[in-house]
């Protein structure tokens, strides 16, 4: 089995040293330092289940590689649209592309049978740009449940998990989906093909779309959030607004919002992928976690004021970060002496 990781970021590089240690083979598609580490040294996982080094072959020229069995997707959503020369030269006719993704995936409507069968989600398929780049007949869902960073070029600390929940966006239990799970539990991972992933990716989404936003404006842990009553609250109306727009389109997570708190609580003193991002001064995954799922109550004609009004705010801040740096140089240049 050939696989390609485009993205051996955190999630990516840690996915294909589990997947070569397994016995695929892999190849990881990074940049700068981290490249340059992993070509010297491999990619070394530094992990409570135990520590390993694996050493498959990286490159940032896809082209080296050629086409592949299955590419896993380790970027962020937003950077889907533009991945098209990246992307191509892994493409044969069976591909399959594996998307580990935080919220709503570009193909969420593909194959859903029900009335919005393949309605576009704008805010993660611009203009069918994604569509264009990743055909949704090529997408095995993913959802992905390990944390874990980068602690030095080439070297991941895994923090916890290795569950990667995959399906099909028809539905059902694929032979390329138990392929690839059989490969990833062969590298020590948790792979379940779920026959109804989306609900999967809910209960996930659950948490992102409350928490990720929330930590970004106030710059809180999700303990933090937890602990004090009034974001508590806040996170339990997000909650519930998510649960009544996922049973508009026709999916029915099986948790409680309780269960839910107590999870998240659970993790401590952990800032979100969002305020990570924010306070990096990367572009914040809002479009995937929040946009879309708002896009979805217009879709589906939930009310939804509590998401809309945080993600209100959360939008003008992503705005004004973005900007920021320029506008303060802006400001500098104009100030009166």
């Amino acid at each position: 089995m050939k696989i390609a990781v485009l993205g051996a970021g955190a999630i990516g590089a840690y996915v294909g040293a589990a997947l070569h240690r397994g016995g695929a083979d892999v190849h990881l598609i990074a940049r700068g330092e981290h490249l340059r580490a992993i070509r010297a040294h491999g990619v070394r996982v530094n992990s409570p289940r135990g520590d390993f080094v694996a050493r498959p072959h990286a490159t940032d020229d896809p082209t080296e590689i050629g086409p592949v069995d299955y590419v896993f997707l380790g970027l962020k959503a937003h950077a889907y649209p533009s991945a098209g020369s990246m992307v191509a030269p892994l493409l044969g006719d069976q591909t399959a592309v594996v998307a580990g993704q935080n919220g709503i995936p570009w193909w969420y409507f593909h194959k859903l049978a029900g009335p919005y069968e393949g309605q576009r989600i704008e805010a993660v398929d611009p203009g069918g740009a994604t569509s264009a780049v990743l055909p949704p007949e090529r997408a095995i869902g993913c959802v992905v449940y390990p944390a874990t960073v980068i602690e030095a070029p080439g070297v991941i600390r895994h923090l916890e998990g290795t569950r990667f929940s995959i399906g099909e966006p028809a539905g059902g239990i694929s032979d390329r989906c138990t392929a690839l799970s059989e490969a990833m539990i062969a590298g020590g991972l948790k792979c379940p093909v779920e026959p109804n992933l989306r609900d999967d990716i809910w209960i996930k989404l659950m948490g992102n779309v409350a928490f990720n936003p929330l930590s970004a404006l106030t710059r809180a842990t999700m303990v933090e959030i937890c602990q004090h009553l009034p974001t508590r609250r806040l996170v339990t109306q997000l909650m519930e607004e998510t649960l009544d727009i996922a049973a508009r389109v026709g999916s029915t997570p099986d948790i409680s919002i309780e269960k839910r708190l107590r999870g998240a609580e659970g993790v401590g003193h952990h800032k979100t992928s969002m305020l990570q991002d924010l306070e990096a001064g990367k572009q914040m995954e809002l479009d995937a976690i929040v946009t879309a799922v708002v896009e979805m109550a217009d879709i589906s004609g939930a009310e939804a004021p509590t998401l809309r009004a945080v993600h209100a705010a959360t939008d003008l801040l992503a705005r004004r970060s973005t900007a920021g740096l320029e506008n303060s140089d802006t400001a500098q240049k104009s100030a009166p002496v």
